[in-house]
Formats: structure tokens, sequence, C-alpha cells
């Protein structure tokens, strides 16, 4: 049995998700082929849209994540319109607690908005933080995206949009010459006019492509019932190897480890434990709070920590994978770049930074 859909998009993740609905929604004949893994990608993450606190250097990678970043209110608003759900969307500000032996940093860039606060300061603005803190940065225009509840909203959205979802797993991606003929999957083989690669970590086990999984391993805790406030962490805090990220419903969420794995599966206690360590010297009323839950996932890694976005080396076959540590915060941008590609044939001179060719592979 084949699939005739003009667009043919191997995986379901963020990414995947988001550039098909923004596909639908410009007039696409669109289709996603997802595995439908256990552990996908979008749980390796906490949903800070960071560009800032992430101290991102000047660079075409910054200025897509700046992009991406200013994109991200209307771009959820419009996703929440069509679903009647909600993402999660907090401009919460970042606040990046520096302690007594971190190394001095200043913001990379001074014209984009960021205040340095001194040891009094920082605790007015946050109560609570721990003894070694001896200032912070505060981010106010960095935010924050529910992204378990993100990827909820893009799966109901590719069903109100009347997308279609295979699921089954791509096995082969099948060329001759310079054009892409068909995915082979477990059951069957599906054909489409063109074909996006959006498979995250799984992508090099389809196409040999420079993408590797770097493991994270997260937790969660909650706001003990008998606490005065929901939710007495009101701003996302970004340290030295550690995040941690509250939520409205009163959830905090800690992360997180980047590991050279391959797909070694769990969590471990040293991961667990550092990541604890580490949450608990920024906030140390955390230790106190109930442990929820553990999780892993993996992300999709490349050599210099880029993703591969735009043409390859066959006519119909588009990439969108790579995006590490940055895939939530990149969904809009990459669904607004590579539709206006894909279907405008409008060429952002932004995704040349982001092309394949900076690797040797075929």
């Amino acid at each position: 049995m084949n699939s005739s859909q003009d667009i043919l998009i191997i995986g379901g993740g963020i990414i995947g998700l988001s550039l098909a609905v923004e596909l639908k929604l410009r007039g696409a004949s669109v289709a996603v082929l997802t595995a439908d893994s256990p552990q996908p990608t979008a749980r390796a993450a906490a949903g800070m849209l960071a560009p800032q606190a992430e101290q991102i250097p000047p660079s075409p990678m910054l200025d897509l994540c700046l992009q991406s970043r200013a994109l991200y209110a209307s771009w959820v608003e419009r996703l929440e319109e069509i679903t009647g759900l909600k993402t999660g969307y907090w401009r919460s500000g970042i606040l990046a607690p520096v302690c007594q032996n971190d190394p001095q940093q200043q913001p990379l860039l001074s014209n984009l908005n960021s205040h340095w606060l001194d040891r009094d300061t920082v605790r007015q603005h946050q109560f609570g933080l721990g003894e070694e803190v001896i200032g912070g940065w505060w981010y106010p225009d960095d935010a924050q995206v529910d992204n378990r509840a993100l990827f909820r909203t893009l799966q109901s959205a590719t069903k109100e949009l009347q997308i279609e979802i295979i699921q089954d797993t791509a096995k082969e991606i099948i060329r001759h010459g310079n054009r892409v003929f068909g995915v082979e999957t477990t059951a069957r083989k599906l054909q489409a006019d063109r074909y996006v690669l959006a498979a995250g970590p799984w992508c090099e086990k389809l196409l040999n492509v420079p993408v590797f999984p770097r493991k994270g391993q997260m937790l969660s805790v909650c706001v003990p019932k008998d606490c005065a406030v929901m939710q007495p962490l009101q701003t996302v805090l970004f340290g030295t190897g550690i995040y941690i990220v509250p939520r409205q419903d009163g959830r905090i969420i800690i992360g997180a480890t980047s590991e050279n794995v391959d797909f070694t599966p769990g969590n471990t206690p040293a991961g667990i434990q550092s990541l604890l360590a580490g949450a608990i010297k920024l906030y140390p009323e955390l230790q106190n709070y109930p442990i929820l839950e553990f999780w892993w996932g993996f992300r999709p890694a490349t050599t210099d920590e880029l993703p591969i976005l735009g043409a390859s080396a066959w006519d119909n076959l588009t990439l969108a994978t790579g995006h590490y540590r940055n895939g939530i915060l990149l969904a809009p941008v990459t669904a607004k770049l590579l539709a206006d590609l894909m279907l405008n044939r409008k060429l952002d001179p932004l995704l040349a930074a982001f092309n394949y060719a900076r690797f040797a592979f075929s």
C-alpha cells in the first residue's frame, strides 16, 4: 500500500509535527511517518527558550534562535486556537545565578536585554537562593514552554487539520541517483513527491547523516502541599551544568545530563545525583520537595552542535535534524523557513550556515 501524499515527513517529534502543521496550514498535502518512540526527544527537554541564558555567541545560530524566540508567542497562540489546548508558554524570564567559584561571565551581547543583579538584589528577585550565589544575570526576554504540553498540542493539531499520521518504523530511504523514490517501513513502502528527514537522533540509521544521540537524564519534584504559595520559584534558574524550571502547576523540572552513551536507556544513580547536587546548591529548599518522576531521552547532536536544515544531496529530500539542545526553541523558525523553502522556493540566507554540505557525507 502506497501513500501518495505530496510531502512525507519522516519523524513525528516536535520538529516533524511543527513542520507538518505549517505545511498543511499553507495548503500542502502532507503525511507524517512516526515510530511512536517510548522516549521521544521531546522528553529530553525542559522547554526553555533561552538563547541568552545559554550564552550562544554572536553567530547565525544566535540569529536563528532569537528569530524563533520572537515567533513563539504568536506561534503557540495559533496552535492553542486550533486545538483548544494550552502549551504552557510562560514569559517567566531566566535567571542565571553566579556562585562564588564560578567563572565570571559577562553576557555576550550587550545590546540585548539583560541585567546584573548583585547578591542582595538577586535574593530580592528570587527568594531562597543558595549561600554560594553571589549574584546573577537576569534575562527577562527568555521564556519557557511546557514541552510535553506542546507535543500533545501539536499531536492534536495534526488531528484537527486531518494530517495523516502513519504509525510505522522507517527501515530504509530508497534512493536512486539524485532523488528519493520511497521509504521502506516495517509493513509497506511509502511514496511521495517530496520527503523531509526529521527523525532526530535516529536519522543516521536511515541516511549517512552525522547526527548522533546524546542522552539527557532529568527529574521532577513538586512544591509541598503545605507550602504557602503554589510555586515559590517564579523564574527559571540556569546554572553551570544545571537548570531548574518551575511550572505554574507546582511542578519543578531539573535537568539535564549530556552523555555520549549511544542509545543506552535508563536513569543512573550518578546522573541523578549530579542533577540533585547542582540543583540543591542553587536552590536548597528543593532537598525537601517530593520527587515526582525520573526520565531520560535522546537529543540529536552533531559534531558542531548546530542543526542540519534545508536542502540535501537529493533533489526531493529536505533535512530538519540535529537541533541538539534547542529543538523546542527552534521549532517555529524551522517550520517557517523550511515551509518557505519547500513551498515558495524562498531560501532564507540564514539557512546557509546549517546546510548539510558543511559535513562530508553522502
